[in-house]
């Protein structure tokens, strides 16, 4: 079997152009602890119950982030820098085939789960048929084959190419096979005594706050945050109350006029980061609903958006405006910008938009405009109540088309019965994520993949809009499984050039992964000058930020 490799002797070292995964490295092993006192982490997702399994979003260990401090993945992927190389974790080296249908992985040697047992190839194996027999545990839906050990090496095949996926794949969280096996049904298993390989074990569950302490013999090191203590607030407010007291140290909520609310009680402690990866939010359009069923309105729509508005006005400045007509976030997509699209970006143009849509046949009827049949040009923006970043973006967008002649209003539902709308193709525009990933081919696809096309009244996972467009469908499926890297470029390429010129979806602004923390106590965050990984407390990278803590001072 021919395999593609990357190798590297420690984080950090310089590789060569041609390969394609890491070995060694791993978390730094600083000294024993010499201060700075418990960490809080919080997050505002009120009541918890006393569930740690750490496959399901909605558990406590999920929900506070603490799972992520006792399990731990082969690699550790930076979402916030998606070109970077992944940083050897508890694989010490992987390999894909050209084909991304097979990966090799090699388990790191010293590794130990927190009951003391050995970690080993099998327990990687385990941890990956587990997902395969777990529908339900399988979050990416990865397409798993056969699952191989030999000696201290994992061989994982795939039915179908995992270019898009193969960081996906290595970012996976491991469980040991010993404790898991047993479980009658995982998918519902509480773990209230989780065992895993990362630096800290439970120590105590209430539901008021969560204590973990370091362990021994962790194969990285000794953390130096002697406690942590994962507490969840009831709301946004209880959060950024706690965040501005110092109660709390590190979490991750909204907080409107941050600068003034958060930031300016202590300037020099108070750190809110918000780097952008591979994701957006975009104005999804209904494609078989005027007026969006005629590209010159949506090209129209696209050109006299303000997105710096929508980032100061809806977000106090929070979320970064999106600067590229191919959507992509800079700079996390700046490699992935296609040739023609280099530098070109956003403007707003009404007179511009105004000639689109007088050389589709539109007119204006006094200050109405008409389309070519002669009916007014209006639409409604629909989003959940109580969204208020999207609703105040709605209603920006739905003054931006006034000068065009357009008549839009912005309507709310509850978060139930839009999502169902949504789904079944019931609206005309609205405001909706996507996901990201280490290339920009999950952001495409969530908005406009032709696989994901679903007829109206049928319940759509993406592609909300039902955009149709053979020549892209096809540039969607040969990114996602050729093993040659020109033809991924070209259809990247196609893929910006409708993204562009036949406006499936309006890319409006970066969703960024965002955190708040204090260097009061503790320095060796993720910062806009060190990103190493994306700041977020409950995210898979939660043990990587932490082995980086250190007391402020020291």
């Amino acid at each position: 079997m021919r395999f593609r490799t990357f190798r590297a002797a420690a984080v950090g070292i310089a590789v060569a152009a041609l390969v394609l995964t890491a070995c060694s490295g791993g978390p730094p092993r600083p000294a024993a602890p010499t201060g700075g006192g418990p960490l809080t982490i919080g997050m505002p997702n009120g009541p918890q119950t006393n569930n740690s399994n750490p496959f399901l979003t909605t558990s406590s260990a999920r929900s506070l982030g603490y799972a992520y401090a006792i399990y731990e993945p082969l690699a550790q992927v930076n979402a916030v820098r998606p070109a970077d190389k992944p940083t050897p974790w508890l694989a010490s080296e992987w390999a894909w085939n050209p084909e991304y249908t097979s990966l090799s992985i090699t388990a790191r040697d010293g590794v130990t789960w927190s009951d003391g047992k050995p970690f080993t190839a099998e327990d990687i194996a385990y941890s990956f048929q587990i997902r395969k027999d777990n529908k339900a545990l399988n979050a990416d839906a990865l397409p798993f084959g056969d699952i191989v050990t030999a000696g201290n090496k994992v061989t994982v095949t795939f039915s179908s190419g995992q270019f898009v996926n193969q960081n996906k794949v290595i970012d996976d969280f491991m469980v040991p096979k010993h404790i898991w096996s047993a479980f009658a049904n995982p998918a519902t298993e509480l773990n209230q005594q989780p065992v895993g390989t990362g630096p800290y074990t439970l120590k105590s569950w209430t539901p008021q706050a969560v204590i973990l302490t370091p362990r021994q013999g962790y194969w990285g090191g000794q953390p130096q945050v002697p406690e942590l203590r994962y507490t969840s607030y009831n709301d946004n407010n209880a959060l950024t109350n706690a965040l501005v007291s110092g109660q709390a140290q590190w979490g991750w909520t909204f907080i409107a006029d941050f600068e003034r609310v958060y930031i300016a009680p202590d300037p020099a402690n108070n750190h809110f980061v918000a780097p952008t990866g591979l994701s957006v939010d975009a104005l999804f359009l209904n494609h078989e609903k005027a007026p969006f069923n005629n590209v010159a309105v949506r090209k129209a729509l696209d050109m006299v958006i303000n997105r710096q508005d929508v980032s100061t006005l809806a977000t106090a400045g929070a979320f970064k405006p999106l600067t590229n007509v191919t959507g992509l976030p800079e700079p996390a997509g700046k490699d992935f910008i296609a040739a023609p699209f280099a530098g070109k970006g956003y403007n707003v143009d009404v007179e511009g938009a105004k000639k689109v849509l007088a050389d589709a046949g539109y007119t204006l009827d006094g200050a109405v405009l008409k389309d070519p049949a002669g009916a007014p040009v209006e639409f409604t923006l629909v989003d959940p109540a109580g969204w208020s970043d999207y609703l105040t973006t709605l209603q920006l967008i739905a003054d931006a088309v006034k000068p065009l002649g357009m008549n839009a209003k912005v309507e709310t539902m509850t978060t139930e019965a839009w999502t169902n709308a949504v789904n079944q193709g019931n609206f005309q525009a609205t405001l909706h994520w996507t996901n990201g990933g280490s290339t920009p081919w999950d952001m495409y696809s969530n908005m406009f993949d032709g696989a994901q096309y679903r007829a109206i009244g049928e319940s759509a996972t993406w592609n909300f809009g039902r955009f149709r467009d053979d020549e892209s469908t096809k540039a969607f499926e040969t990114y996602a499984t050729s093993s040659d890297p020109a033809a991924r470029e070209a259809a990247l390429a196609t893929l910006q050039k409708t993204f562009v010129e036949k406006v499936p979806a309006i890319a409006i602004i970066a969703r960024p992964n965002a955190a708040e923390y204090s260097t009061k106590n503790y320095v060796g965050w993720p910062s806009d000058q060190d990103l190493y990984s994306s700041p977020q407390p409950t995210g898979i990278q939660a043990s990587m930020i932490l082995m980086k803590l250190r007391p402020a001072g020291s």
